[in-house]
């Protein structure tokens, strides 16, 4: 029986939360006499629990002589408590129910969560333990829940911060540092902290490494685990975290939960960190301009305005109205401008919230061979636009427009897994929102603000900035190198004569005005039709119908008959097999996409604005298009897609631009993470054709605009038409929306003899091959290895249950002992693969070590895995059998999902719709002595096979 309200140890803070129309869940916010604030959420039908922690301590509150302590604390968490000692017994129990974890440390939260199977038995209909799984309640002894909650409520009560594992995961740390030590993004976002006053906490570096964190310290005579617990017990207080938990428990079941294993948690009524009139930057930078060296080839024009701390504006977010019209892409925007100049290909911009007092206004845009040599154009064209907002008074009717696209946002919201849920949410709480506003707070406008928008926009002055450019090629010289990362970059004033120039231009008199800026027209693309027709359905079906199937056209269709959301989806594949027959086709055909993409951008923007977007794709057999979003004009967005396709004018200018932007990324593939050039070469291995980036580039010089033109109708001049209709949408919808694509494109007939499979390669058995590139980049001090399994056919059911089965048991082992304990590398992972109709087991290892050295690590790993295999308790097995069963079988949890599952399937004409349910009862019947000889056969070392 539960508690009565009157008896509970915590305070009700909120029952009645703001929420959304489709939202079947309950909510309740309490606080506990350790101030400690939980927000509990049941949801009967989930089929993964999760709870999440955000603590009000972060990375700017690491000390100046030990930077990145804060992020090494949240490492260390990981690594054992008083209760429960064993350093991967938290990872352990949450692997054997199917469940996960993980955790990152911000400027100012760090925040940790987990997910994990909402049930100990099978959730498999033919599983006699599984009746009436959403009503009966579960004993918190044979709750997934209670016993990860239990582990993970004492990383906050008494962590342990063991010597030996500590040093372990400082060097993890470590390790996690020199993975990005060549990623530009990590090396620009440190040069913005590196020329920040070092009054200020921005200034430091927040990843930390062994040095900061280990020799240096030990050099001063700090004992290093003394200093871990000092912080811990400084900054960790109960007061400062927020918890979210979400099971299928009743409220009171799981208040009673937070409030048995989270009382005990230390409150020193600390306050909240903040920063308030402490300038990130000195005056000294603004007015300043940064030329940075990137490692890749990239060109970019990055304006930073010190900007108010808008965190108590949740009502009215005038960062949102100044963001809308400075990053618009529509017609008159600022992009509109400067692409149509030859200056840009993108451009974004937005307020961020650095820490409480302390905020930065953001512009960057991806400039242009030209746009390099014209970038202080490009900044003056910004501030005429600034003029024109500052000179006309904010908009009452934008407000509006933005005001109900994010009440229909809210309104229709589907839902997300369960750790993203409890993750989000616990940091949202450490904002300043009323407690029933926590769902709604983040996304609704509820005022109108011209004030505090006027307020926002005095901050993007021509005073108040700080312009870097990007570039491997301008100005020639960087003298200066950044303390972490050693990025290469050179600092100057901007000219006198400039910055007047800038000031007369933002206060409207810098002479003649470009008449081609002005405010964006009202969104034409804003969902006016948002009924659907809800039924009961005892059980949704998996399976979409085959309303046509001729010569010319395949279209399946599924009504949504379990989100009732006022969406859909339509998916076309457009198979012709000319797309993928060379080097040279490939190209053509990305060529003839990027330049579709490239002509629509303006137009589809307001569409994108107002939920609904689209996608254009060339994979191997074709052209794939995606529209999704609400229903109520997705047809008028695909026509003016499909259109744009037919009617595309190749422009010179435009084909100059995409092809040296092209030329480019295929050349900067090579100077990307170890671990994503490993992974993209193992995907062309498998492939029965596929191209490298080397193979492009080699060709890719010769192709011309004309070429273009004449190729391209040859992708539309003859082709089969393969198409799913999705969600709010009736059967003669989609069989009206089939229509319009073959009235549109009228292409001929492909015979099926002429359709291009998919198709991988089969390795023969006892094979033992080996395929190795030196990276590019001599910088770069990792290696990586992907060390690939292959265990036959995706079309042996029997086969691939086991593969998944045996990939959740090695999942965890792997992890602890070739990356906790043997410290490898950072990027350490296990999991099964398929490659179209080849399955397999991957182990992947991004390390300083050599790939050989790594390969013999995965062996003998998989060689001494066998006994603890072989000696695993049936009841160990048991767990982890059902886990995966109930992994499987996890409910879909919104449309797109439901979408992208069925196109997987009628993409690669497999048909499988059920795949799940044959995966279950396959599984199902898997025994212990199964899953050893499969281990024996497949994965020794010593096997033959």
């Amino acid at each position: 029986m539960a508690e009565s309200i009157s008896s509970r140890p915590a305070v009700e803070l909120a029952a009645n939360l703001e929420k959304g129309l489709l939202d079947d869940r309950q909510y309740r916010v309490i606080k506990l006499p350790n101030q400690l604030e939980a927000l509990l959420i049941h949801d009967a039908d989930t089929d993964k629990a999760s709870a999440a922690m955000d603590v009000n301590v972060g990375s700017f509150s690491d000390s100046a002589d030990m930077p990145g302590i804060a992020h090494a604390v949240e490492h260390a968490l990981f690594m054992g408590t008083k209760k429960y000692p064993g350093e991967n017994e938290y990872a352990s129990y949450l692997t054997k129910y199917g469940g996960s974890s993980n955790a990152y440390t911000a400027e100012t939260s760090t925040n940790y969560y987990f997910e994990v199977s909402a049930s100990s038995t099978s959730n498999s209909p033919g599983t006699s333990a599984n009746s009436s799984r959403s009503v009966l309640p579960v004993s918190k002894e044979n709750s997934p829940l209670y016993g990860a909650l239990d582990r993970f409520s004492q990383f906050f009560v008494n962590p342990l911060f063991d010597a030996d594992t500590l040093d372990r995961e400082l060097r993890a740390v470590d390790s996690e540092n020199k993975k990005n030590l060549q990623s530009d993004n990590w090396r620009m976002l440190q040069l913005g902290r590196s020329m920040a006053s070092k009054t200020h906490p921005y200034n430091r570096f927040a990843t930390g490494n062994y040095d900061t964190l280990h020799d240096k310290p030990l050099a001063r005579g700090v004992k290093i685990r003394d200093e871990f617990i000092g912080f811990y017990k400084r900054n960790y207080s109960a007061n400062r975290m927020k918890l979210v938990l979400l099971g299928r428990e009743s409220l009171d079941e799981l208040e009673k939960w937070v409030c048995d294993l989270f009382s005990d948690v230390e409150d020193q009524n600390l306050p909240q960190n903040r920063w308030d009139g402490i300038s990130i930057y000195e005056d000294k930078m603004l007015g300043s301009e940064v030329f940075v060296k990137p490692v890749m080839d990239k060109r970019s024009l990055e304006l930073v305005f010190p900007y108010p701390d808008e965190d108590k504006l949740y009502a009215s977010k005038p960062g949102h109205y100044i963001s809308h019209l400075l990053g618009h892409e529509g017609p008159g925007s600022i992009l509109a401008y400067i692409k149509a100049k030859g200056w840009a290909n993108s451009l974004s911009s937005g307020a961020h919230g650095m820490c409480p007092g302390s905020a930065l206004f953001y512009v960057t845009v991806n400039l242009t061979e030209e746009g390099l040599k014209s970038y202080r154009e490009v900044v003056k064209v910004f501030f005429q636009y600034v003029a024109l907002l500052k000179e006309g008074k904010p908009q009452g009717w934008i407000v509006d427009e933005m005001k109900k696209l994010n009440e229909v946002k809210f309104k229709y919201q589907q839902k997300a897994p369960a750790s993203r849920t409890t993750s989000y949410l616990s940091a949202v709480m450490q904002q300043p929102f009323p407690r029933d506003q926590l769902l709604s707070a983040q996304i609704l406008i509820r005022e109108f603000n011209p004030q505090a928008i006027e307020t926002g926009l005095k901050a993007i002055d021509p005073d108040n900035f700080m312009l870097t450019v990007v570039s491997k090629e301008y100005p020639g010289d960087w003298p200066l190198k950044e303390q972490w990362y050693g990025t290469e970059y050179k600092t100057a004033d901007l000219p006198a004569e400039y910055r007047e120039e800038l000031r007369a231009i933002a206060a409207g008199k810098g002479g003649a005005k470009i008449s081609e800026l002005h405010l964006p027209g009202k969104n034409e693309f804003v969902p006016q039709r948002l009924d659907v027709e809800k039924k009961e359905v005892l059980k949704p079906t998996t399976t979409p119908k085959l309303i046509r199937n001729d010569a010319n056209v395949r279209t399946w269709w599924k009504k949504d008959d379990q989100f009732w959301v006022p969406k859909a989806n339509i998916h076309l594949c457009l198979r012709n097999p000319i797309t993928n027959v060379s080097p040279f086709t490939t190209l053509m055909t990305t060529f003839f996409k990027e330049l579709v993409d490239d002509s629509l951008a303006e137009y589809t923007y307001d569409a994108d604005l107002a939920g609904l977007s689209y996608g254009l794709g060339a994979p191997t057999v074709g052209l794939d298009v995606h529209i999704g979003g609400y229903n109520d004009k997705a047809a008028v967005l695909l026509e003016r897609v499909l259109v744009s396709m037919r009617d595309l004018e190749v422009k010179d200018d435009r084909f100059a631009i995409i092809k040296e932007r092209m030329t480019r990324n295929l050349r900067n593939f090579e100077w990307s993470e170890p671990f994503r050039q490993a992974g993209a070469y193992s995907r062309w291995l498998s492939q029965a054709r596929g191209w490298t980036m080397f193979e492009l580039l080699e060709e890719l010089p010769s192709i011309t605009a004309a070429d273009v033109r004449a190729w391209y109708p040859q992708i539309l001049r003859q082709m089969h038409i393969e198409m799913l209709v999705q969600g709010n949408l009736y059967k003669e919808d989609a069989l009206q929306l089939t229509s319009l694509v073959e009235k549109t494109l009228n292409p001929r007939r492909l015979p099926p003899s002429q359709w291009q499979p998919k198709r991988a390669v089969v390795l023969p058995k006892g094979a033992d091959y080996r395929w190795s590139r030196t990276l590019a980049n001599p910088e770069n001090i990792n290696h990586c290895i992907d060390y690939i399994l292959h265990v036959g056919l995706t079309s042996d059911r029997e086969q691939r249950a086991k593969l998944l089965l045996l990939s959740q048991i090695l999942d965890e082992p792997v992890f602890d002992t070739l990356r906790t304990k043997q410290q490898l590398g950072y990027v350490v992972g296990s999991h099964a693969v398929i490659y179209n109709t080849v399955q397999g087991f991957r182990v992947i290892i991004q390390s300083e070590r050599d790939c050989g050295y790594l390969e013999g690590r995965i062996e003998a790993f998989l060689t001494e895995f066998e006994a603890t295999l072989a000696t695993m308790a049936q009841d160990e097995f048991e767990k982890h059998r059902v886990g995966l069963i109930n992994k499987r079988l996890e409910k879909l949890k919104n449309l797109e999902q439901e979408a992208d599952r069925l196109w997987f399937h009628i993409s690669g004409e497999t048909f499988d719709f059920d795949l799940v349910s044959r995966d279950v009862e396959h599984i199902e019947p898997l025994t212990h002595a199964d899953i050893l000889a499969f281990f024996r056969e497949y994965f020794l070392p010593t096997s033959p096979s």
